[in-house]
């Protein structure tokens, strides 16, 4: 059963398997990767997931990181943006390996509480306009098209999901 938790230097070889399969870069999506973060060696990692689990605790332009864990393997990452941003307030990934199992979409449902809890009321979730399993997954937990944008990496779909007081999983 997956859980969904947060970053955790303890699972250093795990996630490095995960970044592996992605292959070189920086996008994995919902990680908070950036060009400058030096991951491999075990302090370079603990700095980095230091520097995750510290964004959560910025009321303002900070950010919650959690892992899609199961089995002590990293599944994909997913990051709720306490402020707009243009790639919208929820980014997700899942390698992929573990694709296809509706990972995504439970992942979403989970982190849409969170937003609400942090007094949200709707969030935007941008994708590419070719990533149809992305768009699925938004679909699936009430997402609604705004419509589709020219970005600087492509076209891209704009959806708006309402938050419910009692907002529930689509799992």
């Amino acid at each position: 059963m997956p859980e969904l938790i947060e970053p955790t230097a303890r699972l250093h070889s795990a996630w490095l398997e995960a970044h592996e399969e992605w292959g070189s870069g920086v996008h994995e999506d919902g990680f908070g990767l950036e060009p400058g973060d030096e991951v491999e060696s075990a302090s370079g990692f603990a700095d980095w997931v230091a520097r995750l689990v510290g964004q959560a605790q910025a009321e303002r332009a900070g950010c919650t990181y959690r892992w899609i864990v199961e089995d002590h393997r990293v599944l994909g990452g997913i990051a709720l943006r306490h402020e707009r941003s243009a790639f919208g307030d929820i980014g997700y990934g899942v390698r992929p390996s573990a694709r296809g199992r509706g990972l995504a979409t439970w992942a979403l449902g989970q982190m849409l509480k969170e937003a609400r809890a942090l007094g949200l009321d709707r969030v935007l979730l941008v994708c590419a306009d070719d990533n149809l399993a992305s768009a699925a997954t938004i679909e699936r937990n009430r997402g609604v098209l705004e419509g589709v944008r020219n970005t600087g990496l492509g076209p891209a779909r704009y959806y708006w999901i309402e938050l419910q007081p009692d907002q529930a999983s689509a799992s």
